[in-house]
């Protein structure tokens, strides 16, 4: 069973991860990474552990595996990998880690991302449920990751709430939040 405080909402912890061959091997710099961890600590969230692999599909799905069987993250982000690129293997390696997928995220993020490129269609990005951990992946450019992040940051804290075992009633929620 989750932890959810019976009188707070208790803060989000986020794990990031890059994904990215030339970055692993210093070859290129990670922005994305950065650009998120800065986004998200903006509205409070606690950035507790970032990392940057090589488009590994095992070493990914590990890490994945690992960060949320840990306990310590609400949320993990993972930034790169979502294309098309022969090496892009980030979805695959999520969604063997995902106990229950969340179609509705990616569907939001490739329509936000669709006003803006028709390139979008391209993202093979998926979001989900691992033990009590939110999982979404992002595109790698650090503007893409953002516009991505801000399609489903409106419902992502509901979802850890209801993740965490919040039994608080959705359509009150969502009345409340356009009001």
């Amino acid at each position: 069973m989750c932890k959810l405080s019976p009188t707070a909402k208790p803060h989000l912890r986020a794990a990031i991860l890059t994904l990215s061959d030339k970055g692993s091997r210093g070859e290129r710099e990670d922005r994305s990474g950065p650009a998120l961890a800065a986004w998200l600590s903006q509205r409070s969230v606690e950035i507790a552990q970032t990392a940057l692999l090589a488009d590994e599909m095992e070493e990914i799905a590990a890490l994945l595996a690992k960060w949320s069987d840990e306990g310590q993250y609400d949320l993990i982000l993972t930034t790169g990998g979502t294309g098309v690129s022969p090496r892009d293997r980030t979805p695959e390696a999520t969604r063997r880690v995902l106990h229950l997928e969340l179609p509705g995220f990616a569907e939001a993020m490739r329509a936000r991302s669709m006003q803006i490129t028709p390139l979008a269609m391209l993202s093979r990005a998926v979001a989900g449920i691992r033990g009590c951990t939110l999982i979404v992946n992002l595109p790698g450019s650090p503007k893409a990751a953002i516009e991505c992040l801000e399609a489903v940051w409106p419902a992502l804290r509901h979802a850890v709430d209801k993740i965490r075992g919040d039994n608080a009633d959705c359509a009150e929620i969502a009345l409340n939040s356009v009001s």
